[in-house]
This record gives structure tokens, sequence and C-alpha cells, in this order.
């Protein structure tokens, strides 16, 4: 009880016009200057505040790129998981999913910048590791429910479970946006098609189809 009140403090805490804007300049800074790069002193100018406050809303260097990520993964994932309750079929469903990939793509070199970054701290950091784990558990968790309320109105089949769906769909993102991010002039559409068909084939035909 007393670790759940101390989490809805701190969040009240970072939905403040300083946090946010404290979260905006450490995007922009990695994409300039790279993670290590990016001091707190940087994003204090940046941002307009005194050092000390980065210090009192985050703590440290990592724990501010995880709001970051989390922030931008909120605003999205809130986004597909909109379009994919309002979608009636699988074909609205599977457009859901392009859309979500192709905003992904879109977003600002800082997002990709500051996601790439924190999973190369990751691989030696243990409590952001965790924090991206809960971060994909909660997506995974979030947008299979919906998946499965959908099933339930008879407008897919899943060929595995959910969450097991969920996690190719987010693989197929991932990978995708990699490519797509690093090759400018790629001609993508051939695999988008691809994964297309991934994802309608894990989604099942509607039945009586």
């Amino acid at each position: 009880m007393e670790a759940a009140e101390a989490r809805e403090r701190t969040e009240r805490r970072l939905d403040s016009d300083k946090a946010r804007r404290i979260v905006a300049a450490m995007r922009s800074s990695v994409a300039r200057r790279g993670a290590a790069g990016s001091t707190f002193d940087h994003v204090a100018q940046e941002a307009g505040v005194s050092r000390g406050l980065l210090h009192y809303y985050f703590g440290s260097k990592e724990r501010l790129l995880v709001e970051v990520v989390r922030h931008d993964a909120d605003v999205r994932v809130a986004a597909i998981e909109e379009r994919l309750r309002d979608a009636g079929s699988l074909d609205a469903i599977v457009q859901a999913l392009v859309w979500g990939l192709e905003q992904f793509v879109a977003e600002d070199a800082g997002s990709h910048a500051v996601i790439h970054e924190l999973l190369s701290v990751a691989r030696r950091n243990d409590d952001v590791r965790e924090e991206i784990a809960a971060l994909y558990r909660r997506v995974r968790a979030e947008v299979a429910e919906i998946l499965v309320e959908k099933e339930r109105e008879g407008i897919v089949r899943l060929r595995s479970d959910a969450e097991a769906v969920v996690s190719i769909f987010l693989a197929l993102a991932d990978g995708l946006e990699v490519q797509l991010t690093s090759d400018a002039d790629w001609a993508s559409s051939d695999a988008v098609d691809t994964a297309v068909s991934v994802a309608r084939y894990l989604l099942g035909d509607p039945p009586g189809q």
C-alpha cells in the first residue's frame, strides 16, 4: 500500500510542467549528444530549471532516460490502443498496427536515440533493465487484453496466446524501426507487406470466412 502511494506521489510530481520540460530537454539532448554527453547541466540549461531540480525529480540520468522512454511509449501505445478498441474488423486491426508502426518510425530522432541508448545502458544496469522489462510486460498485457476482447466479439481468432501474439507484433515493430530509421533509401514495401501477412496470420480469419 505504501509503495503504491509513493508511486502515485511520484507520478503526480512527474506530471508537472517542469518535469515535462526536463523530459523533452533530455530527449532533444540525447539526439544531439548521445546519453554520455547529455549531462544534467546541459539538460537543466535547456529545460530552464536548476540542476538540483533534475536530481529532485529523477535522481539519476538513467532514471531520467527511463522516464523519457516511458512517456513516449505511453503516448504511442495509448493512441494505438484507442484505434484497436474502435476496430470492428480484422482489416481495421491490421490498419491500426500499420499506423502504429508508421507513427513509431516518424517520431523525432530524439525518441529513437533515447530508446537505443537506454537499451545499451540496460546491458550493464539491472534497474534500467527491469524498468524496460516492466514496460514491455505492461504493453503486452494491455494490448493482449484488447485482442482477447476482439476474439470474444468474433472479430479475430488468435492462433496463439494473446500476449505471445503481441510480443511478435512488438518484435516486428522494433526490428523494422531500426532498419527504416537506419536506411532512409531502403525500399521497404515488400518487408512491410510481409509483416502485415504475419500479423493477419496470427490474428486468424474472421469466423465464417
